[in-house]
């Protein structure tokens, strides 16, 4: 079997509102897939995000490198594409080679007849889910936030994740009171800057929301401030969480090395793909560190379901997309307990609803 072509396609679509974290606001959802055919007549779709021109690009640099690989061997092709001096390393074009990736992950699991998560390991077929929401948006006052996630927990979540950063602390505090009143003190909560603060900023807050348990502080600080980082895990008693802005295996190797981050948000559409992913994964057991990979749950459901170490799968609801009924022939949903369950078919097992998708396509 061999690569004969591979095409990316771009989608964009507005956002009923806009939202917004502790940094960037956000007012259309994207979706970028990469599509590899075989001489099989087997296709894998790989995932992008909102993939934009950069990646899209690459892609496109990288094709010839592709074209006649057995698409099974991507060990062997990671390796060729990720050269650090031309391409790879951090950025957008380590995210192509890892759009590529999953791609060529989906083949080996078609090709195998199973679904991905089993194909690498299948440690449980029902993974614990957070639902991602609390976002600043206009005329979200603390009434508003509150029933957004409690509502979630209506739902079935367990777990619940808001957004903080983009206020001034006093006011995301008595946001953190706010929806813990609302959720309850069983259901997990996890806060997430996105980056927003300086150390001493997220050493202010920290300390403040203690007494309303977060689960987790997710990326209180510029993700290459290791220093910061060990300096916020001595002030708190709250875990940190990172890692979605980390690359490749040796990324998470420093930021593993802080010993300050004991929940690792690695992102298989970012970090180089599902190769590296299980190296990261592999890593992160070594070290008895948990992962619950950030966004794209599509593909993580598979990853947290196939690791010893598989905390939580994100999970974003339908609130935020108004194509996420539709833009695939059948999404993955909450469980009764609040769970997760990937597909039972070979493959990812996501089938895009190309007729629904097509009017926003952009690339």
């Amino acid at each position: 079997m061999q690569i004969t072509a591979v095409s990316v396609e771009a989608y964009r679509w507005p956002r009923p509102t806009p939202i917004a974290n502790g940094k960037h606001t956000y007012r259309y959802v994207g979706l970028s897939l990469v599509k590899i055919a075989t001489s099989e007549g087997i296709t894998g779709v790989g995932f992008a995000g909102g993939a934009g021109r950069i990646e899209q690009a690459t892609v496109e640099q990288l094709t010839p490198l592709l074209i006649g690989e057995d698409p099974l061997a991507t060990e062997r092709i990671w390796h060729k594409l990720w050269v650090p001096k031309k391409i790879g390393r951090r950025g957008l074009t380590t995210r192509a080679i890892s759009a590529i990736d999953i791609g060529l992950w989906d083949i080996r699991a078609r090709v195998a007849g199973l679904p991905l998560y089993k194909l690498l390991g299948a440690y449980t077929d029902r993974v614990p889910t957070y639902v991602a929401g609390g976002y600043y948006a206009e005329g979200k006052g603390l009434g508003e936030l509150a029933a957004e996630m409690a509502s979630y927990v209506e739902l079935g979540a367990r777990a619940v994740k808001m957004k903080v950063g983009a206020l001034p602390i006093a006011e995301d505090v008595a946001r953190v009171r706010a929806v813990r009143e609302a959720i309850g003190a069983d259901v997990k909560l996890m806060v997430d800057a996105n980056c927003a603060y300086k150390p001493y900023e997220a050493i202010q807050l920290a300390r403040r929301i203690e007494p309303y348990a977060p689960f987790w502080f997710e990326e209180p600080i510029a993700p290459d401030d290791y220093a910061g980082y060990q300096r916020i895990a001595q002030a708190t008693t709250i875990p940190l969480a990172s890692g979605e802005n980390e690359y490749t295996r040796y990324g998470f190797r420093d930021l593993i090395a802080t010993g300050a981050v004991p929940i690792l948000n690695a992102d298989a559409t970012h970090c180089g793909g599902i190769t590296e992913f299980m190296k990261i994964a592999a890593l992160a057991q070594a070290h008895d560190l948990e992962l619950a990979p950030h966004g794209e749950q599509e593909v993580h459901v598979h990853l947290v379901a196939a690791l010893a170490n598989g905390l939580m799968l994100e999970f974003y609801p339908a609130a935020f997309n108004p194509l996420w009924e539709s833009m695939y022939h059948a999404p993955i949903r909450l469980n009764a307990d609040g769970t997760v369950s990937p597909p039972e078919v070979p493959g990812i097992g996501i089938d895009p609803n190309e007729a629904v998708l097509a009017p926003y396509r952009i690339a």
